[in-house]
C-alpha cells in the first residue's frame, strides 16, 4: 500500500524539475497538493498509474472529464483514424457537424451549438451572446459556484465568512479583478428564490442573464430545487433576461444533461469535458434565436467568436465516439455506481458518528465533514476542523489507491465495475474509521 509522500520519489523528483521553468512547478493549480503533486504517466479503464508504477482507481477523472476512462478502444480508434488524415485544418471538416447534430438531437431547447476550447470559453461565450443578445450588461450567479476562469464568471467562488452579509456580495477571487467586473455581476445564494426575486425586482432592466450550473460542484454538489430552476425561468424571462445552464459537468448526469432530469429548457447551454472524448473542448448551445448573435453570413456578426483549434477534427471525431458510447444503458449503470458509493459512504458516516454527509447525483458525489442540513455554499463552508478531516480523507484514500480531488469530488467512469466501487467504498470506509478514531 502506498504511503504518501514516501512512496512518491519520482514524482517528488518531477516536481523539483517543474519548479525550475514552472511558476510553483504548476500548470493547474486544481492538481496541487501538499508537498508535491502525483504525477501520472498512463491509464487503463478505470485506474491510472504514477511515475513510480502504482495503480490507482481514478475517482476524479480528470475533474469529471474522462466519463469512459482511459484507452476507450472506439475513441482510441477514432483519434488513430484522425491523426493520419490531419490534426486541424483552416477549414472546417465534416466531423463538427456530425458532432453538433449529436448534441443537438440530445438536448431539446438547444437549436444550434458552436464549439470551444474548454468549458471556461463555453461559459464564456454563453454571458457574452447572452449580453448581444439582450444589450445588456450584468449577470447574475450563485454564490460559490464555478464556472471556469473568466473575470464576470469567477465573482464570489470562494467568499468568506468575512465578509458575508445577509445576501452575497461581489467579491473578487484573482487579485487585480476590475471593479467594473464586480459591478457587472449580482451575486445570490442557492436554491432561495426570494433572494433571485428582490435581485430581479430591483437591477431586472440591466440584468442580461442568470447563470447557474444545476449541480454546483464548489458550491457543495447539491442539487437545484426543481421549484427554484422553474421559478428563476419564470423571473428571468418575465424581466427580459435568458437563462445560462452551465453543463460542462452536469451534462454527465443523463442523455439529456441535467436539464432532461429536471425537465428545464434554458436559453443557452454551456458544454464541455465530456463531449470532447479526453480532448480540450467547449462549447455553447441554445435557441436559433439567441445563437444568431454568433452568425456571419450577413457581415460581422454581433458576437465574433474564432479559435484556432476550435473544432479541430481530432477532438470532435474523439467527442462522437464518446458520446455514442453514453447510451442510456451506460448512465443507468453509473447511477447504480454512485447510489452504491454514495449510500454506502453515508451508512458509514452515521456508523462511525462522524458529522457528514455524501451528496451528488449519478456519477458524481461529494462528502462533506460538516454538521447540520446542507443547503448551499455557506452550510458546506468547511472550518479549520472540516478542512483537516478532508485533508485526511483525501491522503487516506491515497494511501488505500484511490484517487478523488482534495475537496471531496468523485466522478465515476463506465469501465468501472459493482466489484470495482466495493473496492472504493472499502477504502473510504477505512480512510473515514482512521479520522473517527482521529476525532
Amino acid at each position: 500500500m502506498p504511503s504518501y509522500p514516501d512512496s512518491f520519489p519520482t514524482s517528488a523528483r518531477l516536481f523539483e524539475r517543474a519548479r525550475r521553468v514552472m511558476p510553483g512547478g504548476n500548470t493547474r493549480t486544481t492538481v496541487f497538493i501538499d508537498p508535491f503533486p502525483i504525477y501520472v504517466t498512463d491509464g487503463e479503464g478505470c485506474r491510472v498509474r504514477d511515475a513510480d508504477g502504482q495503480w490507482f482507481y481514478d475517482c476524479i477523472n480528470n475533474f469529471t472529464a474522462m466519463i469512459h476512462g482511459y484507452a476507450q478502444p472506439e475513441q482510441v480508434a477514432a483519434v488513430t483514424d484522425q491523426l493520419r488524415r490531419g490534426t486541424a485544418f483552416g477549414g472546417p471538416t465534416p466531423s463538427e457537424i456530425e458532432l453538433a447534430e449529436l448534441l443537438v438531437g440530445r438536448l431539446p431547447a438547444m437549436e444550434q451549438i458552436r464549439f470551444a476550447n474548454s468549458g471556461t470559453e463555453g461559459v464564456m461565450m454563453a454571458i457574452k451572446a447572452a449580453r448581444a443578445h439582450t444589450g445588456r450588461p450584468r449577470i447574475v450567479k450563485i454564490e460559490g459556484a464555478y464556472h471556469g476562469s473568466y473575470d464576470f464568471a469567477e465573482v464570489s467562488l470562494d467568499s468568506a465568512p468575512g465578509n458575508w452579509g445577509d445576501m452575497p456580495a461581489s467579491t473578487a477571487y484573482a487579485r487585480g479583478t476590475p471593479q467594473g467586473v464586480l459591478d457587472d455581476v449580482l451575486v445570490v445564494p442557492f436554491n432561495d428564490i426570494a433572494a433571485l426575486r428582490a435581485v430581479f425586482a430591483q437591477h431586472g432592466a440591466t440584468i442580461a442573464g442568470v447563470l447557474i450550473d444545476p449541480m454546483p460542484n464548489r458550491a457543495g454538489l447539491i442539487p437545484a430545487r426543481k421549484d427554484y430552476l422553474e421559478a428563476m425561468t419564470e423571473t428571468a424571462h418575465a424581466a427580459g433576461a435568458l437563462v445560462i445552464f452551465d453543463e460542462v459537468i452536469s451534462f454527465r448526469l443523463g442523455h439529456s444533461g441535467a436539464q432532461g432530469l429536471w425537465g428545464i429548457r434554458p436559453d443557452l447551454t454551456a458544454l464541455g469535458k465530456i463531449i470532447g472524448g479526453g480532448f480540450p473542448v467547449g462549447a455553447v448551445a441554445g435557441r436559433a434565436e439567441v445563437m444568431a448573435v454568433f452568425d456571419p453570413t450577413r457581415g460581422k456578426p454581433a458576437l465574433p467568436h474564432g479559435g484556432t483549434f476550435t473544432a479541430n477534427p481530432v477532438t470532435m471525431r474523439a467527442g462522437l465516439a464518446a458520446m455514442q458510447a453514453l447510451t442510456p444503458e451506460a448512465f443507468a449503470h453509473l447511477d447504480d455506481l454512485g447510489a452504491i458509493l454514495r449510500d454506502g459512504t453515508n451508512d458509514a458516516l452515521a456508523r462511525l458518528g462522524l458529522p457528514g454527509a455524501c451528496v451528488g447525483l449519478g456519477s458524481l458525489f461529494k462528502v462533506h465533514f460538516t454538521a447540520g442540513p446542507i443547503t448551499d455554499y455557506r452550510s458546506v463552508y468547511p472550518g479549520k476542523v472540516e478542512k483537516a478531516r478532508l485533508e485526511a480523507f483525501h491522503r487516506g484514500l491515497l494511501n488505500r489507491g484511490v484517487l478523488s480531488a482534495s475537496y471531496g469530488l468523485f466522478a465515476l467512469s463506465t469501465p468501472m465495475t459493482r466489484a470495482d466501487a466495493g473496492k472504493i467504498l472499502a477504502a473510504i470506509e477505512d480512510a473515514l474509521s482512521d479520522i473517527a478514531r482521529a476525532a
